[in-house]
């Protein structure tokens, strides 16, 4: 799934960190570099995000401040007034080409934050405060694709067990669910899968497990008891993509229980057209990053009208084999 990191960096006052020695008990042969604060590292001058993603550093580093974050308008808050996300860790172990952390990051290097207390107390004062919360916990990384050394998703898990007003999304594209499925489900917990075709897959979501190993992880997420989303976003136009898209809620439509699945979140492309101008001059390599995209304020995104046959096409090919209800669409 990923390279053994050859060095780790780390922050000189978590050197002695319980969780800093576990995860590096994890990579015995990296080389340990310490460092005074992992900005000094991961926001130096001068990087190359495509070659560090070749082989990526790890850093481990204790986060001081904003451990809550008001989510994005590009993610669906799905109506919930208090949505906000956290970032237990910065960039992700997976190569998609239309990932907006390239964008955002400076560096392609791995940021782990060791202080989930303080992470902890951040979201227990909040929840007295407001009363309820929607948190993404997968916001800015693939958590559970980290899981086999950061346990961070067992650990929100069973801290939010005893939460009820605490509803947590965790987004992946990993099929590690085997990590966390001795843990009993929470109906206020959401797993969620982001899926696409395989031909996408292929060609652009680089390095992640296919579409058959993902559904057969969903599988067993739904068989243990888990609520499952689907998140068929960004939808793409690639070279017949109709053809993809369809054959892809086909197959789910086949292989997926519908009364398994509590909603399939569709949306196209759009990003902020800051980071995609950067994305643009370190990926010259990527079709779909070229596209004649419409600009409206800070966003890039499809045209209406390619947004909306974009929509169009897929909710009709879902409805064949999912309620109507079930399927959220996101226009932002």
């Amino acid at each position: 799934m990923f390279k053994s990191f050859s060095h780790i960096y780390i922050e000189e006052g978590i050197w002695d960190h319980f969780r800093t020695k576990e995860i590096v008990s994890k990579f015995p042969n990296a080389i340990k570099i310490p460092i005074r604060h992992y900005k000094d590292s991961f926001n130096r001058n001068s990087q190359n995000f495509r070659i560090q993603k070749l082989s990526p550093k790890l850093i481990l580093a204790e986060k001081k401040d904003q451990y809550l974050y008001p989510g994005s308008d590009f993610s669906p808050n799905f109506s919930h007034p208090h949505f906000y996300y956290n970032t237990l860790a910065l960039n992700c172990i997976y190569d998609c080409e239309y990932c907006y952390l390239q964008g955002m990051f400076p560096s392609a290097n791995l940021v782990l934050f060791v202080n989930w207390e303080d992470f902890f107390s951040e979201t227990k004062q909040f929840l007295e405060k407001n009363g309820s919360l929607y948190l993404a916990l997968s916001y800015d990384t693939d958590l559970l694709a980290l899981e086999s050394f950061f346990k961070a998703t067992e650990s929100w898990i069973q801290f939010a067990n005893d939460k009820p007003n605490l509803t947590m999304e965790i987004r992946t594209k990993s099929t590690n669910f085997q990590s966390i499925s001795h843990l009993t489900p929470n109906p206020n917990i959401v797993l969620a899968w982001t899926i696409s075709p395989q031909n996408v897959i292929d060609s652009i979501e680089h390095g992640t497990p296919s579409l058959q190993a993902r559904i057969k992880t969903i599988q067993k997420a739904i068989q243990t008891g888990w609520k499952v989303r689907i998140c068929i976003d960004p939808i793409l136009r690639v070279p017949d993509w109709k053809t993809h898209y369809q054959s892809l809620a086909e197959t789910l439509g086949k292989e997926l229980n519908p009364e398994g699945i509590s909603e399939l979140s569709v949306g196209g492309f759009r990003m902020n057209i800051d980071f995609l101008k950067q994305i643009v001059d370190i990926r010259k390599d990527s079709s779909i990053l070229f596209h004649a995209f419409e600009k409206k304020d800070k966003i890039v995104s499809y045209s209406n009208e390619e947004t909306k046959e974009i929509l169009e096409v897929m909710t009709t090919a879902l409805q064949k084999h999912f309620l109507s209800s079930q399927i959220k669409v996101s226009y932002s």
